[in-house]
């Protein structure tokens, strides 16, 4: 029984709904120790996941199940490139069973799905490794978000009278996504570049008419143990032969392979020339053959979700080069990062409307050489907005950018800025600050779950002197929390305050935070407690920024509850930023309302 692809859930009472889980579909057929356990395509899976064939072995029915092999991280998540790396690096495997197909040698599969599934759950044992795969009736679009606020992959909905049709897909089964996944074919890899080992992107293609067709590359989702593992895996394909046969637009030399092997990617979108947009490697697909994977399938003619939902997102004549590579390794490109950036405007601008912007631009992407501009210049167009400044240093007025509106968005986008970054006050009140900024910013040594701890210590400070923070991501190795000031205290105020918090974080955790800010002096293992972000003219990258690291991070708020260990910045990115804030909203905006009482917070905290 096969799902098709659904664009949203439903609410009926005809249906019920289950997770759709992220590994490989088996069937079970359970008869003591003549017990099989294998995928659709008859691979079979019973020493690759021993324990789960051993717990098989014990049920006492003879009976056929359908369900998924599924590993599952700390958090008890579906982990599709564990399961794949289970060899390797034993992982904990569980099977997640939601039908029956036979019950003591008797065919089930003309029952209604409901009555299938009661006799399944009396028929399994409880067993940590034997899940029986439960479901949600009537409710789908409620059962949709909880999914996807656990960032799960989706739901699965059936119709509870359909009976089951083997290898058929007739509606009864659908799938609504969460993410984007497909399998697509390994043609070929590029060479590496800088730092980068073993390859740099697989080329990826799918079947047309028994032909293979380019669908894309992908040079993201790769742990060095991965990246390593797959090239040796990849060494006995090498082949002199294009198996597109058409000459293929790649950024690097490219190695061909014959097309033997099937991952998983992850994509934002489709575009209408059938490339996959931000495609993400997930892992290989050993349940599946090449052939399988083809083009015209049915998800083909579904609507995707765009990651920007303004088509005219480059109608006002601004935007140059945009097919130019700002991440090498992911593919994306300055037209992309346009896109974003307009896609993202709505929730950006409450943070940038009315400051002075710090320019700092990567016109050949992000492994190229970068500079910052202050001066807006004389060829900024009409509709940006300057505000000047005299400077001490140069003695000169520099002009500086405001970003006020979308085109001075996109504008500031073209120019290279990869990451936006405006002063923390507006021009009306230029010397009082919306806000107190913390940075922390660790060492080589610390692992961001230190940064996390820090950042706990923070809050529980703020909380015990009565003061609400709120934190986000850097976008690359630190986190940024906030205090609301509504610009009642001028900088020096900020500072000094940003100062005492930061000496009483550091005397709570001196083992693994520091005031020192040269990296030459400080310990190795130190976070620096960073206040001095509270001057005028000191930027940091705005919330929903870009920034220019691996991955296309982004600067993302969080609720203090998302803030534990196992948390990584690249989680949040161009790929999925968008769908969490359709889910969130700008849980960030508090950040700029009602500002704290500083004298009244000074004198819980002990000071005068």
């Amino acid at each position: 029984m096969l799902a098709k692809l659904s664009d949203k859930s439903f609410d009926s009472n005809d249906w019920l709904f289950e997770i759709k889980w992220d590994g490989y579909r088996a069937i079970a057929e359970v008869n003591g120790k003549q017990t099989k356990l294998y995928s659709r395509n008859g691979l079979d899976f019973s020493k690759e996941y021993n324990a789960v064939y051993e717990a098989l072995c014990t049920i006492s029915a003879k009976v056929i199940v359908d369900g998924e092999i599924v590993a599952l991280n700390k958090e008890g998540k579906p982990d599709f490139q564990a399961l794949q790396m289970h060899a390797a690096q034993p992982s904990y495997i569980v099977y997640q069973i939601f039908d029956l197909l036979s019950l003591n040698g008797k065919d089930v599969t003309h029952l209604p799905l409901t009555e299938r599934k009661k006799i399944l759950k009396d028929a399994l044992p409880k067993n940590e490794l034997l899940k029986y795969a439960d479901h949600l009736e009537n409710n789908g679009k409620d059962f949709f978000e909880l999914v996807c606020s656990q960032n799960l992959e989706g739901i699965i909905a059936k119709r509870k009278k359909s009976v089951y049709a083997k290898g058929k897909r007739n509606g009864d089964w659908l799938k609504i996504k969460n993410h984007f996944v497909e399998e697509a074919v390994i043609a070929g890899y590029t060479a590496p570049r800088n730092s980068r080992k073993y390859f740099g992107a697989l080329v990826l293609g799918a079947y047309k008419n028994k032909q293979l067709k380019y669908i894309g590359h992908t040079g993201t989702g790769f742990s060095d143990n991965l990246l390593e593992a797959l090239f040796k895996k990849m060494q006995p394909l090498i082949t002199d032969k294009n198996p597109f046969h058409e000459k293929i637009k790649v950024n690097a030399p490219a190695t061909w392979l014959n097309p033997l092997l099937v991952a998983n990617i992850k994509f934002s979108e489709r575009t209408n020339a059938g490339i996959l947009r931000h495609p993400v490697f997930e892992g290989l697909r050993i349940d599946k053959t090449p052939k399988e994977v083809t083009i015209m399938n049915e998800e083909k003619s579904t609507p995707l979700k765009k990651i920007s939902a303004q088509k005219n997102t480059r109608s006002f004549g601004l935007i140059t080069h945009p097919d130019k590579i700002y991440w090498p390794d992911e593919g994306i490109t300055k037209g992309e990062m346009i896109d974003y950036y307009n896609a993202v405007y709505k929730y950006i601008i409450p943070y940038l409307k009315d400051r002075p912007q710090s320019l700092n631009r990567f016109p050949n992407g992000i492994k190229g050489a970068s500079f910052y501009q202050k001066d807006a210049g004389e060829n900024a167009p009409d509709f940006v907005t300057t505000f000047p400044v005299w400077s001490e240093s140069t003695y000169k007025t520099v002009d500086y950018l405001v970003c006020n509106n979308q085109k001075t968005l996109q504008y500031i986008a073209n120019l290279g800025c990869i990451e936006i970054n405006p002063w923390n006050s507006k021009t009306k009140t230029p010397d009082k600050p919306d806000y107190l900024i913390l940075d922390l910013d660790p060492s080589e040594k610390n692992t961001f779950d230190e940064v996390i701890d820090c950042a706990l210590v923070i809050k529980e400070l703020f909380d015990e002197i009565k003061i609400k923070s709120y934190c986000k991501t850097s976008g690359a190795s630190g986190i940024h929390i906030f205090v609301p000031l509504q610009a009642k205290y001028d900088y020096e105020h900020a500072r000094m305050f940003a100062e005492l918090i930061s000496r009483h974080v550091v005397a709570r955790l001196p083992d693994t935070t520091t005031l020192e800010r040269s990296l030459s002096k400080r310990k190795k293992n130190h976070i620096y407690v960073d206040y001095l972000q509270n001057k005028q003219g000191a930027t940091l990258s705005a919330a929903y920024s870009l920034r220019p690291k691996p991955h296309a991070p982004v600067s993302t708020p969080l609720d203090w509850k998302e803030l534990k260990h196992g948390l990584l910045p690249a989680d949040f990115n161009i790929h999925n930023i968008m769908k969490r804030l359709a889910r969130k909203g700008d849980i960030f905006s508090p950040v700029l309302k009602r500002g704290i009482n500083m004298e009244k917070a000074l004198q819980l905290l002990g000071e005068k």
